[in-house]
């Protein structure tokens, strides 16, 4: 069982009662102005021998540079086996450097298997709170259980994080996969207005412009990562990060952006707007963004009971068809040479799915998969209506990934991106259920939302391979045992204003060999 941390006191240590001596010295004659982990901190890619740690010193978070000096800060850390830090098991001390925004990501290794360790900085005399992470089961060897959150699509302007609080108080979770949209670039607004056309007025605001320099993006991630219900999350669990599309600019798609800039124009602002993603998320040294591209897409075993692909569905696909959007398909949607993960990343993955390994095969991924037919409407002379941006708007990749998944038979996809609760049979073109996908909703984008969006009847009627859609904020909790692959839509009834309280929506199960939803 992993412990998990008390939520006050995650609040005292992330909201800053954790200093030990605010504006002591650091080095020499370098001064923080400020409590230097603001920011908090988090861990994420484990292994059955260790994970990342992170953190950040920003002082003023919300400043250019963050309020720090620009020089490196040796950064001192220390990973434990009890929570008071009695018995250390690593530390060392690791360079906080002005070209990384001060961050600071320690791969920890040399660490027992399927166990939690406690971990947290220090500098001079300033100390962090303490983040909870896990080590994993080495591959291939028994496991029983492994339970897992999935979350994303944050809008910082749309609504409170109350989702994330609730997370942070879920037992036992192995880790959290986040699929993308950790903050939004668009500027600060007034009120946002919805994909339905419904406005509302901004819950908080964001700072500065649209998101094009470094120092941009950098403050942008500040700010979310202000907010002390994320931080308490990412401290109670550690993190698989996956992107979006909203961390660079919407719906962008290999080397075009949908504003029209110029290629070359858009390659510079996607390398600044990655090296600030690399720089606030607990991922390896291996993708920080190198010669314009990022090593995104990677693989995590869990013993012999779950193999977790974790997908690109940004940086390779071709430009999205029929002018991107919610529409009726066109010929440039069924392309034989339209790639959502580019060459090499599918043949990464297909070699995965053609065996058979462990007896469960996890899809997280960005993007729906499943084919829906978009229409609200009793209108039964209208054409159907697809998310071009979603894997609809590929259709020769999609039914070549569903394939690959009918091979292992056990293949479960988690997604983001729709803003909305999902829980869907994947078919194939002969009306074969291939794979299961449960889709995340958001955990602010949309604001408070409700049980159902206008038309949502006629939707599922429609759609008979959809058993759930829900509008409301929130996550999904999956427990994976060898016998069954349950999920739990976990939903918060409001955002807007503090005190949202959790429930589940939904819960369905999948058995081993048999994709197809089952209730719980």
């Amino acid at each position: 069982m992993t412990p998990r941390l008390d939520r006050r006191r995650l609040l005292q240590m992330f909201g800053g009662t954790a200093v030990l001596a605010a504006g002591g010295p650091v080095l020499g004659q370098t001064l923080f102005s400020d409590y230097p982990f603001s920011l908090g901190v988090a861990s994420g890619e484990p292994t059955a021998d260790g994970f990342v740690i992170w953190t950040r010193l920003a002082p003023s978070p919300l400043e250019i540079g963050g309020g720090m000096v620009m020089q490196p800060v040796p950064v001192s850390w220390e990973v434990a086996s009890d929570e008071a830090f009695r018995t250390k098991v690593a530390e060392g001390t690791e360079a906080a450097r002005p070209e990384l925004g001060h961050s600071v990501h320690v791969e920890v290794s040399g660490l027992q298997p399927a166990r939690p360790y406690w971990y947290r900085f220090s500098v001079g005399r300033e100390r962090s709170g303490a983040g909870v992470a896990r080590t994993t089961v080495r591959a291939g060897q028994p496991l029983r259980r492994v339970r897992l959150a999935a979350a994303g699509c944050q809008h910082y302007e749309a609504g409170l994080y109350t989702a994330y609080r609730h997370l942070s108080e879920e037992d036992d979770l192995d880790f959290v996969f986040h699929y993308g949209d950790y903050i939004y670039e668009g500027r600060g607004a007034a009120a946002s207005r919805s994909r339905e056309g419904v406005t509302t007025a901004t819950s908080r605001r964001h700072l500065g412009q649209e998101l094009y320099s470094l120092d941009d993006y950098r403050r942008r991630y500040a700010q979310t990562r202000t907010d002390l219900d994320l931080q308490a999350a990412h401290a109670a669990a550690p993190w698989f990060v996956t992107f979006d599309d909203h961390e660079v600019d919407n719906n962008w798609a290999a080397d075009v952006e949908q504003d029209g800039a110029p290629v070359d124009a858009f390659r510079l602002r996607r390398a600044m707007a990655w090296q600030a993603w690399w720089e606030n998320m607990p991922v390896r040294r291996a993708m920080l963004p190198t010669l314009g591209r990022i090593a995104m897409h990677r693989r995590a075993q869990f013993g012999d009971l779950m193999t977790a692909n974790f997908m690109d569905t940004r940086q390779y696909r071709s430009d999205q068809p029929c002018g991107d959007g919610f529409r009726p398909t066109c010929p440039g949607a069924t392309a034989p040479a339209a790639t959502m993960l580019g060459a090499e990343q599918e043949r990464w993955l297909f070699d995965d799915l053609g065996r058979r390994g462990p007896r469960w095969n996890l899809l997280a991924q960005q993007v729906m998969v499943t084919r829906l037919d978009r229409r609200r409407s009793q209108d039964t002379e209208a054409e159907p209506i697809l998310n071009i941006d979603s894997w609809a708007g590929y259709e020769a990749p999609r039914r070549r990934l569903l394939k690959r998944a009918a091979r292992h038979g056990s293949t479960v996809i988690l997604t983001g991106d729709e803003h909305q609760n999902f829980a869907n049979e994947a078919t194939d073109q002969d009306g074969r259920i291939a794979a299961t996908e449960f889709v995340a909703t958001s955990i602010s984008s949309g604001g408070d939302g409700r049980d159902l969006r206008a038309g949502t009847e006629a939707m599922l009627a429609r759609n008979p391979n959809c058993k759930l859609i829900n509008d409301q904020r929130g996550y999904l909790v999956c427990e994976v045992t060898p016998e069954r692959w349950r999920t739990d839509f976990r939903v918060v009834d409001r955002i807007t204003t503090p005190g949202g309280a959790i429930s589940t929506r939904a819960s369905f199960a999948v058995a081993p060999g048999r994709p197809g939803l089952q209730a719980a």
